[in-house]
């Protein structure tokens, strides 16, 4: 493997050697939310205690991750620009300890009401005050490809237009905001077909008009936000715990997931939604700057399938872990809610999972999925070569794609988000 075209320091190459990948650590700054999002377990309008995390303990968290060697610190919510002063303090110490990407995101609230008088200042704070700190990555999510529907379903009027007028004042200062879809049945609008499976699952031709819907939601999307001003697009997978296949036994700690049609998916629509974005990437990647990994999307597809696939399983409480705003207490991942494994600065080797028990694909999330698909085989080249080389001839075409999405990687800068597309590295996946 040559090294050298990826970001990884000698300590993160030592650690793959020793069945370790880059550690990630999600921190829910708080479940405090303004949003009406349907798919969301968080929203307004649920009622629940609402708690903030200390920030002493997210500074205990922070220097325990350093010390890890961590390398990738998440801020979420519920809203994380509802606690704006706490979460740039955060995030400049996390910087200061060490920790090379760190992201967070909005629901949007900011962006709305583009009208006011204010609206152009106010932005301008809010874009200076995330540029002046050490962020690699913000978010913006966006659910559908019609304002209205967006809108309504996050509850910010005007939002839409009120994201266009602020991403050039955030282009101007160096940071580069990444459009995130919630994957839902509403991405094009309203009136996404339900498949009805039979005794031998859906009809050949129900799926086919499944799979061409959401092709065409998909390439939708895509052309509104890169006719918004964004740069860089990145994909949720559809989270519902009421599943009544692998989701249902895992007892979500972290609610952002729902049990609404909206983004309730069978496992036969979940393989058609994935093959659907697998095969809309590639027109549109030279335009925009999407994240999503096609290798982790094949795998994923056949996985709902129930095809054989490459064991690639999540590294969720091996070397990627959630941080819930409750009690301050760490979880494998946001799902797996009956895994407390106590405070994150107290944890040592025996605390989380090991390599060797560890073999979870009980769920979509991709904060997890996505770069456990990513940094599988690399961590399979210096621990198992020749298990590594039976995978690569049992499946070619997922390795096909993953070196594919490395080359992709790179020409995207590893989707730096201080860094603006290069069109003349992207043109060469056309």
């Amino acid at each position: 493997m040559n090294w050298r075209i990826l970001p990884f320091s000698s300590r993160q190459v030592r650690d793959l050697a020793r069945n370790h990948v880059p550690g990630q650590l999600v921190i829910q700054l708080t479940d405090r939310c303004n949003g009406l999002c349907p798919q969301c377990g968080m929203r307004a309008t649920e009622r629940f205690k609402r708690s903030s995390m200390d920030l002493d303990d997210v500074r205990r968290a922070i220097d325990a991750a350093a010390a890890r060697g961590f390398t990738v610190l998440s801020f979420t919510g519920g809203e994380p620009l509802l606690l704006l002063d706490d979460l740039v303090s955060m995030i400049r110490y996390a910087g200061s300890a060490g920790m090379e990407y760190i992201r967070t995101g909005t629901n949007g609230f900011h962006f709305a009401h583009p009208g006011r008088p204010d609206f152009s200042d106010r932005i301008a704070r809010l874009a200076d005050a995330l540029a002046g700190i050490p962020l690699r990555n913000f978010w913006i999510s966006i659910d559908s490809a019609v304002p209205s529907v967006h809108e309504e379903m996050r509850g910010f009027p005007g939002v839409v237009e009120g994201i266009r007028k602020a991403l050039p004042l955030f282009h101007e200062r160096g940071l580069y905001p990444t459009a995130n879809l919630g994957i839902n049945r509403n991405i094009g609008g309203r009136g996404s077909p339900v498949l009805q499976a039979g005794d031998g699952g859906p009809s050949p031709s129900a799926a086919d008009e499944f799979y061409r819907h959401y092709r065409t939601c998909f390439g939708r999307f895509f052309d509104f936000v890169i006719d918004l001003g964004f740069t860089l697009v990145n994909t949720c997978y559809p989270m519902s715990m009421a599943d009544p296949g692998k989701g249902q036994s895992l007892g979500a700690v972290y609610a952002a997931e729902s049990a609404d049609l909206v983004v309730s998916y069978s496992t036969e629509e979940k393989a058609l939604l994935f093959q659907a974005l697998l095969d809309t990437i590639p027109e549109y990647r030279t335009r925009v700057r999407i994240f999503s990994p096609r290798s982790s999307l094949l795998a994923l597809a056949q996985d709902h399938r129930d095809a054989r696939t490459v064991a690639y399983p999540c590294r969720g409480g091996i070397d990627f872990f959630f941080m819930d705003a409750r009690g301050a207490d760490v979880y494998p991942c946001g799902y797996r809610g009956r895994e407390n494994l106590g405070k994150f600065w107290r944890m040592n080797g025996a605390n989380g999972c090991s390599a060797a028990e560890s073999d979870c694909t009980l769920c979509d999330w991709e904060c997890f999925r996505d770069p456990s698909f990513l940094l599988g085989p690399l961590l399979a080249a210096t621990t198992h070569p020749l298990r590594l080389a039976k995978s690569v001839f049992l499946h070619p075409a997922f390795y096909r794609l993953w070196l594919e999405d490395l080359r992709y990687y790179r020409s995207c800068d590893f989707f730096d988000g201080r860094k603006g597309p290069d069109p003349a590295r992207l043109k060469h996946f056309a």
